[in-house]
């Protein structure tokens, strides 16, 4: 009985303390947003309508990577020891019953560890795709403004040029910024079955 209730002031101190990390981080985010609020725009309009597509899916791709983190850090560690504890629990012989009963646990830990992984790889991959998009817009664009004004408007040609321009610019360097990361979550993953794997042991 004591133990449960301690369990449940850990849990809630656990989550006040998320809590009060989150509402830090947000204001933060927020702060910096205001201060730099002109120069973000002033780029957005520069960059056109794509360049919000490429917004919307780096967000999402680096709200994924987060997860993935509190996920190896905070949430990984107690059900590797939860199985642990219901494995030895078990006090299995040496046999294919046991041995299924080991996979099960294993391919389970496995796919909860590896779960968005993938689909930051994707988003990794749309990315430039996406900036590929803004520079066929930017052009198509450019080509208009030749239609009609010829090449005497050079104030709306630097306009499609530089919608052709920044969304490119803008797609690599948000994949690049998530190669490493996606890298080394699915080498922690790896890792950490492994980990999880060793502790299970037959006798």
């Amino acid at each position: 009985m004591n133990y449960s209730i301690l369990k449940k002031i850990q849990v809630y101190l656990n989550s006040k303390e998320l809590w009060v990390l989150s509402v830090l981080m947000f204001s933060a985010l927020f702060a910096i947003l205001i201060i730099v609020f002109n120069d973000i725009r002033d780029f957005f309009e520069a960059g056109g309508p794509v360049l919000w597509g490429i917004l919307i899916v780096t967000v999402i791709m680096w709200t994924l990577i987060v997860e993935r983190f509190w996920f190896f850090y905070y949430v990984l560690p107690v059900r590797i020891k939860k199985t642990s504890d219901d494995w030895n629990a078990m006090n299995l012989s040496l046999n294919w019953y046991s041995k299924k009963i080991k996979e099960q646990m294993i391919s389970e830990l496995s796919i909860n560890s590896k779960q968005f992984i993938l689909t930051i790889e994707t988003m990794m991959q749309i990315l430039p795709l996406l900036g590929l998009l803004g520079t066929v817009v930017g052009m198509i664009k450019v080509f208009d403004v030749m239609t009609f004004f010829g090449t005497g408007n050079a104030r709306l040609m630097a306009s499609g040029v530089s919608q052709a321009t920044i969304p490119t610019m803008a797609g690599l360097v948000a994949a690049i910024s998530g190669v490493y990361i996606a890298n080394m979550l699915k080498r922690k993953s790896e890792d950490e079955i492994d980990k999880a794997a060793d502790h299970l042991i037959i006798e």
